[in-house]
């Protein structure tokens, strides 16, 4: 990332999560109720464990960065505290484990407590034999505690203050469910309202075949197994001009493509149209350009390229889709093998699990695109300040809602920035 960075620390039960969000301009307002309101959205939706919906109810408190409801420019520290800590501190204690301690844990391992116990028995699909073999670890716990999904809350409070600012320049970004199972939604029957689709049960806004999907779901809990789905971010009010065609690295839609990938359950990421596009001619994939509308925007007919050309925002709506696979820990393990012995186990290490999270993780996609877009404006617009950044975001909306002027045939040309070209004098006849 520029202008904006962020990063996260914590493990899955230890004591906190937290996040430092650091370019944050001076004088946005930001209250610990806005970062609550996408927390609580990640933990709902039909097919979540208990630690989501019952053990864990996520809050951040701002520690830094910010003074009587007002940023202050400095980076901003976010602290979640892990409810389910009080269960897991001497398994998770930060200081070295005394011979008593050591032996209080192997006691309680002996006489059946799970999580006193080193963990070698791989599951597939996770992080577990990969990342005990890059760092050299015996017991997956250590794996596994950073590797978790649970990871992803500070991201979402994290998101939380870039969706603050986005919205401060009159940019949206939400998302919801459009497939789960194999059972997917009908856009003519997508007929919900936004209030209504984040009030059911998966963030859904075909309520037919939410039924469907929580059927499926079912039939996944009821043969101890998991499914997984998509969702579709999208992103109003973006205006044109982020990104950069220049380099690959200043590529909006690459940005925005790696940030919902590094969400551990993604695995596949499109916009617009997608993976569609292959299999149509291109005559009926290109989004015609009409003309201006009378407030000087940019008409088209269609979406397809999903707000994004060239590596930079076109002024349409961004659309993100993300596929997120079934989840790996499943109630009735799988066969797998042990990390210290490499022989063949019956069953895979089972640690507490969902059936099925994808309205959470569009929620956590909705960050990740938030932070992206925010960086991405920092980038274009700057400004230290709220109202530098908005001054300067307003002018250049201005200028481009105008057509350059033509250059006359004697005078320089013109970039579109009001710079003039050096030219060269046409010869006289």
């Amino acid at each position: 990332m520029g202008r904006l960075r962020f990063l996260t620390a914590g493990e899955s039960h230890g004591p906190a999560l937290a996040a430092t969000v650091e370019g944050i301009p001076a004088g946005l307002p930001l209250v610990a109720e806005q970062i609550a309101a996408d927390l609580a959205r990640r933990q709902r939706g039909y097919g979540r464990g208990a630690r989501s919906t019952s053990i864990e109810q996520d809050r951040a408190e701002i520690l830094s960065g910010v003074r009587h409801g007002l940023t202050l420019g400095s980076p901003i520290l976010l602290l979640i505290r892990n409810r389910d800590w009080e269960n897991w501190t001497r398994v998770m204690q930060v200081e070295p484990l005394s011979e008593v301690e050591a032996g209080e844990l192997a006691a309680l391992a002996a006489a059946g407590d799970k999580k006193a116990a080193p963990i070698t028995r791989l599951r597939a699909g996770h992080a577990d034999l990969a990342g005990a073999a890059k760092y050299g670890f015996d017991d997956v716990r250590n794996v596994l505690e950073r590797a978790s999904a649970r990871e992803t809350a500070a991201r979402v409070a994290a998101g939380a203050v870039a969706r603050a600012l986005l919205s401060a320049l009159g940019i949206d970004v939400w998302s919801y469910t459009t497939e789960i199972g194999g059972v997917a939604l009908d856009p003519a029957a997508a007929t919900r309202t936004r209030e209504q689709t984040e009030a059911s049960p998966l963030r859904c806004p075909d309520a037919v075949a939410e039924e469907r999907m929580i059927a499926r779901i079912d039939e996944a809990r009821s043969a101890g197994d998991t499914v997984g789905g998509i969702f579709e971010v999208v992103a109003r009010g973006v205006p044109m001009g982020l990104g950069s065609y220049v380099h690959w690295d200043r590529r909006l839609d690459g940005a925005l493509a790696g940030a919902v990938m590094s969400i551990p359950i993604v695995k596949g990421v499109e916009f617009g149209l997608g993976f569609e596009q292959t299999r149509r001619f291109g005559s009926a994939v290109m989004d015609v350009i009409d003309g201006r509308d009378p407030q000087g925007g940019w008409l088209r007919r269609s979406n397809n390229a999903g707000g994004l050309e060239g590596g930079i925002s076109n002024g349409q709506p961004i659309v993100i889709r993300g596929a997120v696979k079934p989840i790996s820990t499943l109630p009735r393990p799988l066969p797998s093998a042990d990390l210290l012995t490499g022989q063949p186990v019956e069953k895979a290490h089972y640690e507490r699990s969902d059936i099925s999270v994808v309205p959470a993780a569009g929620v956590v996609a909705e960050a990740m695109a938030c932070l992206t877009l925010a960086d991405f404006a920092l980038e274009k617009f700057g400004g230290d300040s709220l109202s530098e950044l908005l001054d300067n975001a307003a002018r250049f909306r201005e200028r481009t809602a105008h057509a350059p002027s033509a250059p006359s045939e004697n005078a320089p040309r013109r970039q579109a920035g009001g710079e003039a070209e050096d030219v060269i004098p046409a010869e006289s006849e």
